[in-house]
């Protein structure tokens, strides 16, 4: 059963429940308030009936005084102590053949006459000859009978009134909540036939559940496409580039296989040869890794950082490792608002570059402004043609391939760091004039703009 015909049986079920139980209620109550006005307007004429047969003299009076007070379809008995009628009016043809039943301790009964409610009063009375008689005052209660039936009628009229807004309301809320479901199954459909992404259209200004559903759906769609696409790019980067490495190793191994154990100098040659590739086969499925991770959502722990300081240890990591100079320029301390670990990971990217591309020592220097701090790393090497400043953030493209391979680069170095400066809201510029070198600013805002990723 579709959730559409769920929706739609179960709130006419409801509302017909609902409707039923309100309306015998309402009948119910009005039926006693009708019976009770009844009763107390009888009960209040048979009262003056009882006092007016209290002070009559004779007996020949009682019928006078009874028809006096009959009602206008009804009947008026006196019975003495034994049950014996004694005196009986009436306003109704074959009323007198209506037996009144009384419980126990009753006055009054409720009874029925030819298909119409009757209602009786008992009451003793004090006769002329000083017994004591009952009198019963009886009177058909057609009126309240017709205004129970008008009433049924009207609880009839607004049940189905009712049941029918309830399943014109029911039909419009089951499109309402089946739409965005119809739509979804149908865009999940098209993307599995498809092999594409598809998006469901989401109203600009819409707050609701179903609001938030599409908006839910188009976002782990996009981080599906996403997360295919990295994996694609993985897969097309790792063949690619892997083939180069490859090959070498491959030609190097069979120019080992056929002469390196007989000449010492091509073994030599071909196992350092082997050895380089292998190592830079290494760093650059590292680097692909982390590129394709990098895009992946994380926690940013974002903290107030001495930047001064964390670029002296840097530094000074980077000396004992590869004894080299590296200067730094400015004074301490300096914080700004950023994340410690993956802005460390930022300086020792750039920092590695530079050493890479320039024999000479690297310089840092660190300002500070009212919009941020601005870390500034300069290299004394060849430098960067103009024409390839705009593609220095592609992932592998290198300025020189015979420099990048000699030196080990990859091509990725720039693309994380470009990731990496985005994620902590930074900015990567950079300056570069061939023959003198580079200059690459890393500048960290004091008002960071989260991004979401």
């Amino acid at each position: 059963m579709k959730l559409k015909t769920k929706i739609h049986l179960f709130s006419t079920f409801l509302t017909l429940v609902i409707l039923t139980l309100m309306n015998i209620g309402i009948y119910f109550i009005f039926e006693k308030m009708a019976y009770d006005t009844e009763y107390k307007q009888l009960n209040s004429d048979a009262d003056e009936l009882i006092t007016a047969l209290s002070k009559m003299e004779k007996e020949d009076d009682a019928a006078t005084i009874l028809r006096a007070f009959i009602p206008v379809k009804g009947a008026i008995s006196v019975k003495n102590n034994e049950g014996e009628m004694k005196l009986f009016v009436q306003t109704l043809d074959d009323v007198n053949n209506y037996v009144p039943e009384f419980e126990a301790g009753e006055r009054y009964s409720i009874g029925t006459f030819k298909g119409t409610p009757v209602l009786t009063i008992s009451k003793p009375v004090i006769w002329v000859d000083g017994k004591v008689n009952e009198v019963q005052t009886l009177k058909l209660l057609d009126d309240v009978d017709n205004n129970l039936e008008f009433l049924r009628l009207i609880l009839l009229g607004v049940t189905l009134t009712g049941m029918l807004l309830m399943t014109i309301s029911s039909i419009t809320l089951g499109k309402i909540i089946t739409n965005p479901i119809e739509k979804l199954i149908n865009t999940m459909s098209q993307s599995r036939l498809s092999g594409k992404y598809e998006k469901i259209i989401v109203p600009p200004n819409g707050k609701d559940e179903m609001t938030q559903m599409g908006i839910a759906f188009n976002e782990m769609m996009e981080q599906l496409e996403q997360n295919y696409n990295k994996q694609e790019q993985f897969v097309s980067d790792a063949s690619h580039e892997l083939k180069t490495p490859l090959t070498v190793i491959e030609s190097y191994a069979k120019l080992l296989s056929r002469h390196g154990f007989n000449n010492t100098e091509i073994a030599n040659e071909s196992v350092q040869a082997i050895i380089n590739e292998t190592s830079r086969m290494k760093e650059m499925i590292s680097q692909m890794l982390l590129l394709a991770k990098s895009n992946e959502q994380s926690v940013r722990n974002f903290e107030t950082v001495d930047v001064f300081k964390l670029v002296e240890t840097t530094l000074h990591s980077m000396r004992t490792a590869y004894n080299r100079k590296f200067l730094l320029k400015g004074e301490g301390p300096i914080y700004a608002n950023t994340d410690l670990e993956q802005l460390r990971q930022l300086l020792f990217i750039i920092l590695d570059n530079a050493r890479k591309y320039s024999e000479k020592e690297i310089k840092t220097i660190i300002t500070e402004n009212e919009e941020g701090t601005i870390i500034s790393i300069m290299d004394y090497g060849n430098g960067i043609p103009k024409k390839d400043l705009e593609r220095i953030y592609d992932r592998f493209y290198r300025v020189d391939e015979d420099r990048n391979r000699k030196t080990g680069g990859t091509g990725l170095g720039m693309a994380i760091a470009k990731d990496i400066a985005t994620r902590i809201s930074a900015e990567l510029t950079i300056e570069s004039v061939v023959g003198f070198g580079t200059t690459i600013h890393i500048f960290i805002p004091k008002s960071q703009i989260l991004i979401e990723f």
